[in-house]
């Protein structure tokens, strides 16, 4: 029998705390006295109304557990069970060893498991790797987890005002938790997935790594205009990829896509042909939590009934590298 991979379900961890734009203003203004910041900005410009907030002790591991607990709880999976764990965040517990690692431990996992990184398409990567392995006999079972505690990454102290541009994407950022489980199926799950990648356009977003500083802190920076640039001719290729599957996107059931905000959200919507409308938008309520936007997609669409068994879904991932990819799946 052939071998094909399928999305058995997907799960998000919401932590409890919020913070409302207006709180997030007034804390930037307490921090950056010189540089001025009109009220409402945050939400003319990226449509952000008030973002998640994880608990001071939580890591990104334990958003993670959180989230794959109710997947297994959801599904009746026995965590024995599973054969890989791949954990895709940006942000990690420490440096070494591997995320997974903690992941795996909290959850009592004895199966192999490894970190997949590449900025806020790194569920999208993880998907395309496990749909690889299981294809390729492998392992049968993988357990795709991510997490992020992005809002800890905020620029609330701006000492240079034409600096500011750069610092405010990082304010509208939010923390959360997912999992989803991809199995051995007799049926096409996922029907395809291809990516692309500009890397001349790295320094649109950084988030410098700490060590490789000589152990001073980094600060998340986004040139947002150059970052949009970076994708040059990245969308053709990503429509180019949905032909190649023989799909159309009026033929999606559902489709998702990366929201770093409202406006770029709309800007993907054009890329790949997609009205906008069609969208199940997270951004506003929840801040651009990077590689939990698909998966909270996801599991607002199943949570709903707009996701149902059979259903052709699109996942469309922009992020900063900068990369695109598209998985297809039917659910």
């Amino acid at each position: 029998m052939t071998l094909h991979s399928s999305i058995v379900h997907a799960t998000v961890h919401i932590p409890e705390g919020r913070q409302s734009v207006a709180a997030v203003e007034d804390r930037f203004r307490a921090g950056s006295p010189a540089a001025p910041l009109s009220r409402g900005v945050l939400q003319r410009m990226y449509g952000l109304a008030e973002r998640t907030v994880a608990a001071d002790h939580d890591q990104p591991s334990d958003l993670a557990v959180h989230a794959a607990r109710r997947l297994f709880a959801d599904t009746d999976t026995d965590p024995a069970g599973v054969d890989l764990l791949l954990y895709a965040g940006i942000l990690a517990d420490m440096e070494e060893p591997a995320t997974a690692h903690v992941v795996a431990d909290k959850l009592g996992l004895g199966c192999p498991v490894l970190d997949l990184k590449n900025a806020c398409n790194g569920v999208l990567n993880a998907l395309e790797v496990a749909d690889a392995f299981i294809r390729g006999g492998r392992y049968r079972r993988v357990l795709v987890t991510t997490a992020e505690v992005s809002t800890r990454e905020s620029r609330w102290e701006v000492e240079d005002p034409a600096d500011i541009l750069t610092a405010l994407p990082s304010l509208s950022t939010g923390d959360m938790g997912s999992a989803l489980l991809v199995e051995a199926s007799g049926r096409i799950g996922i029907v395809g997935s291809r990516f692309f990648a500009n890397s001349w356009g790295w320094r649109a977003a950084t988030l410098p790594n700490p060590y490789a500083q000589h152990r001073r802190l980094g600060h998340l920076r986004i040139d947002s205009a150059r970052l949009v640039e970076s994708f040059e001719g990245l969308p053709g290729k990503v429509r180019g990829a949905l032909k190649e599957f023989g799909v159309e996107s009026d033929d999606l059931d559902l489709v998702c896509v990366h929201q770093p905000s409202v406006p770029f959200t709309r800007v993907v919507c054009d890329w790949v042909g997609v009205d906008p409308g069609r969208i199940l938008a997270t951004f506003p309520a929840h801040g651009n939590v990077a590689t939990n936007t698909i998966p909270l997609q996801l599991a607002t669409a199943l949570e709903s009934g707009r996701l149902r068994r059979g259903d052709l879904v699109g996942m469309f991932g922009f992020a900063s590298g900068a990369s695109a990819g598209v998985v297809v799946c039917r659910w």
